[in-house]
């Protein structure tokens, strides 16, 4: 590999763990809400927040372009009072990614509280626990085992965005160009198919790995379910 498919390698992980981190607490806290909550509106959060699995990335790019770009509805107060940009920015792929990833976070996340026994925490409550402590010693370690397969997920997911980065980030070689950004880039240039073969063989193994790793830990958690059981 040369040094500039390192660099893309190394900008494609960094900006999908930036994107996982950012996403996990958000991702947890609409889970737990949908999950645990019955309010009015219910049904429509659960579906705006799986809305990027259904319409195109695109639209999702122009949508992040609208909230957060330089002219945003909130970009423009974050460049103005911070000097926060996210456009043309590695940022920006991450924000792109975060939200691509974010729907099947949260059903990761949202299935492993659900599995969580209810008498468990109503059992900890009578016992004299109050709700933030039953919601730490009970429902979060027992759900840990969703948590991690929807960050993995989630990473996967990140890795392979496309649609949402070009269009929000832009494609620019060093600072936004991930793996499939630069495997589209590649197929635009002629007698470049061993780098795009190099490069979305690396894309191959990393999404599988971390594919791999999620339904470990998915059977993991359902294991020890059934040996609670």
């Amino acid at each position: 590999m040369s040094g500039a498919e390192w660099t893309i390698v190394m900008l494609s992980l960094k900006v999908s763990i930036v994107a996982v981190l950012v996403t996990l607490p958000i991702a947890y806290g609409l889970a737990w809400l949908i999950a645990r909550r019955r309010f009015p509106g219910r049904m429509l959060l659960d579906a705006l927040v799986h809305l990027p699995l259904v319409i195109p990335p695109v639209v999702t790019g122009w949508l992040l372009l609208i909230v957060l770009g330089r002219n945003g509805a909130i970009g423009s107060w974050l460049f103005e009072q911070f000097g926060i940009t996210f456009v043309f920015n590695w940022t920006g792929a991450a924000v792109a990614a975060g939200v691509m990833a974010l729907p099947l976070m949260v059903r990761a996340m949202r299935l492993s509280i659900e599995a969580v026994d209810r008498r468990l925490v109503g059992a900890a409550r009578t016992l004299g626990a109050s709700p933030v402590r039953a919601f730490l010693t009970i429902t979060l370690p027992l759900s840990l085992p969703g948590i991690a397969a929807g960050a993995m997920l989630g990473f996967a997911r990140s890795l392979g965005e496309f649609g949402a980065t070009i269009t929000f980030a832009a494609n620019i070689a060093g600072e936004t160009r991930t793996l499939p950004l630069a495997i589209y880039t590649g197929l635009q240039v002629p007698g470049s198919e061993s780098d795009v073969a190099r490069l979305a063989v690396i894309a191959i193994v990393l999404s599988l790995g971390a594919l791999l790793v999620s339904e470990w830990l998915v059977r993991r958690s359902q294991g020890a379910r059934a040996h609670v059981l």
